[in-house]
């Protein structure tokens, strides 16, 4: 019995498929509820027939419950999804969504065991992710692409990854971050060049040129005005490093800059350490810790957005070499508020007057990322080809 249960635990194709049934499980939930629990979906199916209508994509419709904040682009993506009947479209872009992601996982150069390990430990933030229909599950697993194909020598394929990520939301750009470690940087930028202007022009041979240029400048101002909205105290936004500490020190007025201004130096020093970029561990360190600064340096960041981050946090667990009393602390602090800090494990008066209010669900991110920051700047790292 024991050894089904380790078999179960550490083969990579069960864990696989326990993601696969969750995705289907989630979605059907959603949809037995009715429109109001698939809002997000419906949000984003109409993206494609408001494209075609030549709507603006980022007006407050009085069906929806919230605003688009996706690029143009998107459109061609939900279109496959949008003309099934809503139940199917739910099922299968939340199958697309894992599919991705599960994609990435097989190719980290991690053993077959850490693979598993890996998405047992995102398991919850995935569900939570899963839940609320959103892009974020393939935008982390096409973030991890992207680094994933330079490790392998695939320019192209590291290119569409970020392309893709970068044009439906912006977070997608950080992908970039692996730029330094590519061979054939001519290719990769050749590439990038001529799938971005491709992204560029596709929604337009269904609307028209003016409304494709037109809907890059509205998305740009819907971006700006939902960064300046998401700073308020006790809302679902603001789920960031700048959240915590605005939250504690009951002072919305903190300006993002000033956290930037130190956390984007901290975020591209570690890029000095030229004689460090031949070894993977490196690598992937800069790989975790974009997954975790993409999230905590967003003011739009909430808790659908954190399978990004628990996906860097998590890498970091697994390429440390010596698991000590501390790295498995941290990632239990992990387990317990920020995967779990909005599910039924803490009674509601404590998410809603402790968790949210203070933007807990960020801060075991926030310590992992200092860790992980303070490694890069300092750790001699090994000839380790695989974890």
């Amino acid at each position: 019995m024991k050894e089904k249960i380790s078999s179960f635990i550490v083969n990579p194709k069960y864990i696989f498929g326990v993601y696969i049934i969750t995705a289907i499980a989630t979605a059907l939930s959603k949809y037995s509820r009715g429109e109001r629990a698939y809002n997000n979906y419906l949000i984003f199916k109409n993206v494609f027939f408001n494209t075609l209508k030549e709507r603006n994509l980022y007006l407050s419709y009085p069906e929806y419950l919230d605003v688009n904040h996706y690029g143009i682009f998107f459109s061609f993506i939900i279109a496959p999804f949008a003309m099934l009947p809503d139940w199917a479209g739910l099922v299968l872009w939340n199958i697309a969504n894992v599919l991705v992601f599960l994609l990435a996982v097989k190719k980290l150069p991690f053993s077959e065991r850490n693979k598993s390990f890996f998405l047992w430990l995102c398991l919850q933030e995935f569900i939570t992710s899963s839940l609320h229909q959103q892009f974020n599950v393939a935008l982390a697993g096409l973030i991890i692409l992207s680094a994933a194909h330079i490790y392998r020598k695939e320019e192209v394929q590291s290119a569409l990854s970020i392309c893709i990520g970068f044009f439906v939301k912006i977070y997608g750009i950080v992908g970039l971050s692996s730029f330094f470690f590519i061979e054939n940087k001519k290719k990769f930028i050749l590439s990038f060049i001529g799938i971005s202007l491709a992204f560029l022009t596709i929604p337009m041979l269904y609307s028209s040129v003016h409304f494709g240029l037109q809907s890059y400048v509205d998305w740009f101002v819907e971006l700006k005005h939902k960064n300046m909205k998401n700073q308020q105290l006790g809302n679902f936004q603001d789920i960031s490093l700048m959240g915590f500490v605005r939250r504690v020190l009951g002072n919305p007025a903190i300006p993002n800059m000033l956290f930037l201004a130190i956390g984007v130096p901290l975020f591209f020093l570690p890029y000095l350490r030229i004689s460090q970029y031949k070894y993977l561990g490196f690598k992937l360190s800069v790989l975790a810790s974009s997954l975790l600064f993409v999230v905590l340096f967003s003011s739009s960041s909430e808790p659908p957005t954190y399978i990004i981050a628990v996906a860097g946090a998590v890498i970091w667990f697994l390429i440390q070499e010596k698991k000590s009393p501390l790295v498995i602390g941290m990632l239990v602090f992990l387990i317990l508020f920020t995967c779990f800090s909005t599910s039924d494990l803490f009674p509601k008066s404590v998410k809603d007057n402790f968790i949210l209010k203070y933007s807990i669900k960020a801060l075991p991110c926030i310590v992992i990322w200092f860790r992980l920051t303070w490694e890069l700047l300092t750790k001699k790292y090994t000839d380790k080809l695989s974890y």
